[in-house]
């Protein structure tokens, strides 16, 4: 996450490198964002604190995924890694802030979306997805969470974000780590099969095309993602 929602102040703010920590804005399993300042400019940035001796071998390869697509990109709907920095057996990842909070927050506070915002969230999120995959990654934590919004302002740009569990996957080869949100895996990661780069245009992507065109509560949300992967688990049992 590397936007303000429920950010929570600390007593004594902690510096790393040029940056002055002072707010959580998240927390997950291997990491912590911070929401943070420049010492020296007071721009307002993210700090993702990875905790290395939490990771697995698998992990850490996605780690070093994430640094390094980020790190060659420069796209205006994928989040921009500014700097990575290494201290106290921790790496920081220094992101771009986003002001405007998450996607599901949003849709939360507006409900449904006007037709011509959605329209322009979509023609983003689809120019995101196309950079991703260029790249031959997949993402596979990919849902309205992680998607970000630059700021409040009505121009505001839509942003790929968190690719803490991604990885290549070339032409041809497949991936069969079970990861991500379960409410928002494709069918083949919970069948525990092999998968390529098409699971983040199943479930991932139309998750977040569903909560940006047809905005529903979280719980009735949740039963249309559980209904279609019964369906097509369901589905795969009978052709297999």
């Amino acid at each position: 996450m590397v936007s303000e929602e429920g950010a929570q102040s600390i007593s004594e703010p902690a510096v790393v490198g040029d940056y002055v920590l002072r707010s959580k804005l998240g927390e997950g399993a291997y990491s912590t964002v911070w929401r943070s300042e420049h010492r020296a400019t007071g721009e307002t940035v993210a700090l993702k604190q990875v905790r290395l001796s939490s990771l697995s071998r698998q992990i850490r390869s996605c780690l070093d995924c994430e640094i390094s697509f980020l790190s060659s990109v420069n796209h205006p709907n994928i989040v921009r890694l500014l700097d990575v920095l290494q201290a106290d057996g921790c790496i920081y990842l220094v992101m771009e802030f986003c002001a405007g909070g998450s996607l599901a927050a949003y849709i939360k506070v507006h409900g449904r979306v006007q037709e011509t915002i959605a329209r322009r969230f979509m023609q983003q999120l689809g120019a995101g997805m196309e950079v991703v995959r260029s790249h031959f990654i997949i993402h596979r934590d990919l849902k309205p969470e992680n998607i970000l919004l630059s700021g409040p302002e009505e121009d505001r740009v839509l942003k790929i974000a968190d690719f803490g569990l991604s990885r290549i996957v070339l032409p041809g080869n497949s991936a069969d780590m079970v990861c991500g949100s379960p409410l928002y895996m494709a069918p083949e990661v919970l069948l525990f099969q092999r998968y390529d780069e098409k699971v983040q245009f199943f479930l991932n992507f139309f998750t977040a095309i569903h909560h940006i065109v047809c905005f529903c509560s979280v719980a009735e949300e949740h039963q249309v993602i559980y209904k279609s992967s019964i369906f097509w688990a369901n589905t795969q049992r009978v052709t297999s």
